[in-house]
């Protein structure tokens, strides 16, 4: 497959999904058009702060927590959260999995005390209160022009507020970039709240939750998109100005679907999908994004392959386009979104 040549990045993200999609005519198209230019303009946004406490019992923050991460050894369903005068919660079921274990990040509703228990076997319990949206101002320069990649805008990583630091551990790149040929594009949901005010302090919790708590050195998607149907950068690829992909075309390694992530490209919709589906604007967004992916790399939305882990060679039959529970045991993408998964292959699919 051919090249996909850098564009300059942008703050600037589109909620029309219905304008100009300069690769949605024709057969496969390997190249990528470049526009804009790559100057840049500082822009404040606030130091995401952090708290963290290990084992059970009573947690308290100097902060309004926007969010608080979870991650134990031993049974998957084997411990549960209550937020200051709120209900025990047991913590299963969203998007994340790991080894051995289980983990979840819990919307905090601002609170400054929350407490974690044992419902199961379990050992190695750690917590992190993350506050998004009111610590110290961070400049960070965002590039001024609007960016397209092969017709889709988006919000590079500047632009949502990352923090590069942390994708370093003890001075060296925590996860370094590995990259593979495009087999699969895995659909999740984030398992956050739905009508979200703030989506890119939301982005930014599930860095510190992905990169920091889970220790995966970044965030696990590749895209995000959130209820507007504007679409984020996600993992970081490079230097080079080009989301998800090398100069070459090949994929960065993300932490999405655990055991089948190298070559497999993961689109996260904002939101819980379980008993709604996503707005209009974010499905339209999905569609589009997957259909300029599918063009770019001779991918077939509505096809069926056999997923080859270049890593180990372990093999998994999938549908091209697939949910995050045709992988693993997971709610991922909420049964709603999961339903509409045919309708969006098709879609993806018209000329």
């Amino acid at each position: 497959m051919g090249r996909w040549p850098p564009e300059p990045r942008s703050h600037v993200a589109s909620t029309d999904s219905g304008g100009t999609d300069d690769s949605a005519s024709g057969g496969t198209d390997n190249s990528a058009s470049a526009s804009g230019d790559s100057g840049t303009t500082p822009e404040n946004f606030p130091a995401t702060r952090t708290e963290a406490a290990t084992g059970t019992g009573e947690a308290t923050t100097a902060f309004a927590a926007s969010y608080v991460g979870v991650r134990w050894s031993g049974a998957e369903g084997g411990a549960a959260i209550r937020l200051a005068d709120g209900d025990w919660q047991t913590l299963a079921g969203g998007c994340a999995t790991v080894e051995d274990g289980g983990t979840a990040l819990v919307a905090a509703r601002n609170a400054t005390a929350y407490e974690v228990k044992a419902a199961g076997d379990i050992s190695g319990l750690r917590s992190l209160a993350i506050d998004t949206t009111d610590g110290p101002d961070r400049t960070v320069q965002v590039p001024s022009e609007p960016t397209r990649v092969r017709g889709v805008r988006y919000l590079s990583r500047p632009a949502w507020g990352a923090d590069e630091s942390k994708r370093y551990k003890n001075g060296q790149v925590n996860s370094p970039e590995k990259y593979y040929a495009l087999q699969t594009i895995t659909v999740h949901h984030t398992a956050t709240p739905n009508g979200d005010p703030d989506p890119a302090a939301t982005i930014r919790g599930i860095y510190e939750y992905h990169a920091v708590t889970l220790d995966w050195g970044d965030i696990g998607y590749h895209f995000l998109i959130d209820e507007a149907g504007n679409v984020y950068e996600g993992r970081y690829s490079g230097d080079d100005g080009i989301p998800a992909f090398n100069p070459d075309g090949d994929l960065v390694t993300a932490f999405h679907t655990a055991g089948f992530n190298s070559g497999n490209l993961g689109i996260a919709l904002l939101g819980t999908l379980n008993d709604q589906g996503p707005t209009d604007a974010a499905k339209a967004s999905l569609i589009r994004l997957i259909k300029v992916i599918s063009r770019f790399k001779g991918l077939d939305p509505q096809g069926k392959t056999t997923f080859v882990n270049p890593v180990n060679g372990v093999t998994k039959d999938v549908d091209t386009v697939s949910g995050h529970r045709d992988w693993l045991e997971t709610e991922c993408p909420g049964q709603t979104m999961y339903d509409l998964l045919t309708e969006v292959r098709a879609a993806a699919a018209r000329r």
